[in-house]
């Protein structure tokens, strides 16, 4: 990841003192540099952001077009950002001090989230993908914190205060930003429902992209496994086999596009179950879910991954889903009396955890 420009206005609405940034940071600062590289990281790697489109008389989309044609400056429309973000909080009856940063980088959507090392946060600062310019208002929180000081005969003296801006760590999600793709204008954001003037709204989608808001690739590939299991369920297949199948077939496909037939998934999940395969078609002509399933590369790298089940008798198992419909690894048997028998095989050594 390389951070093209970066920039902090800060909002505090406890002694009600508003700064906006003249200049960019100061990225040669390490602290600085890291902290924006972990939460441009943060952004991007999100699995629950949502899609948004612009509307079509969106002034923001206008905006940006503008700025990644280079016909606008970073500095301004960062502030203009500000402002309106600025004005539509300041109309909330309680408002949390919070910082705007806005960055404009380079990055790889399959970057995982994790702590950095300072080496890796050199080398993410200077790596290149995909451009992007990400908004991310940032929700200061208390804390306390300790003071120095000196009694009127110079006596050192400490004490414990409360302070009113602490930034989130690199390590805490962010409730409300955006990330916008330079060469499209896809829209990615995640937002939490506030109540402004009596009214509630999300103010990232609805306010400042002025963007139609579509489903996250994690609710959607939720969705499609929900349907999977309730189809095995009720007509006798086994659900876990099945959703194992749907998470394979998910996690093969992304790497290769984003859009997966849905039809075409459930016929490879249910290919010896008939029945289930045609009330799974059903379900999609009916629009339980949707008939392309949209899941990114990089959410079902992390979500496909692994399947994870609990039996009636407390049992918990968590395995690849490739193993899933391969019985040289693990296998799935039904009892006469209606019971379900799981072998594990192959095994080498055992670990505990």
């Amino acid at each position: 990841m390389r951070i093209n420009n970066a920039i902090l206005h800060v909002f505090d609405f406890v002694s009600c003192v508003n700064v906006f940034a003249q200049v960019e940071m100061d990225l040669g600062d390490k602290t600085a540099k890291r902290y924006v590289t972990s939460q441009a990281r943060k952004a991007v790697s999100n699995l629950e952001s949502h899609r948004g489109t612009f509307a079509e008389n969106s002034l923001f989309a206008e905006e940006l077009w503008a700025y990644f044609r280079g016909e606008r400056d970073f500095v301004g429309l960062s502030q203009q950002i500000g402002e309106f973000l600025l004005g539509e909080l300041s109309r909330m009856e309680k408002t949390p001090s919070c910082d705007l940063l806005v960055v404009d980088f380079e990055g790889d959507v399959e970057q995982a989230v994790r702590p950095m090392t300072d080496e890796e946060a050199e080398a993410a600062f200077e790596a290149q993908g995909q451009r992007y310019l990400a908004v991310l208002l940032l929700e200061s929180r208390p804390a306390y914190m300790h003071e120095v000081g000196a009694t009127d005969f110079g006596d050192t003296a400490t004490t414990v205060s409360r302070h009113h801006a602490i930034l989130p760590n690199p390590s805490q999600k962010v409730a409300s930003f955006a990330l916008i793709e330079a060469d499209t204008l896809a829209v990615r954001f995640c937002d939490k429902e506030r109540e402004i003037a009596g009214e509630k709204r999300l103010i990232i989608p609805e306010g400042l992209l002025q963007c139609f808001i579509e489903a996250s690739s994690k609710e959607v590939f939720e969705a499609v496994a929900t349907v999977v299991e309730e189809v095995a369920e009720e007509y006798g297949a086994n659900s876990a086999v099945a959703v194992a199948k749907a998470k394979s077939y998910v996690a093969e496909r992304a790497g290769e596009e984003e859009r997966i037939d849905a039809a075409e998934l459930g016929r490879e999940v249910f290919a010896d179950e008939p029945v289930c395969q045609e009330h799974f078609a059903r379900a999609v002509n009916e629009g339980t879910i949707p008939e392309q399933v949209v899941v990114e590369k990089a959410v079902a790298k992390r979500v496909a991954k692994s399947h994870k089940i609990r039996t009636d008798t407390g049992i918990e198992l968590t395995f690849p889903v490739e193993y899933g419909e391969n019985p040289e690894f693990i296998e799935f048997f039904s009892t006469p009396d209606g019971r379900i028998e799981i072998a594990l095989k192959n095994i080498g050594s055992i670990e505990n955890r």
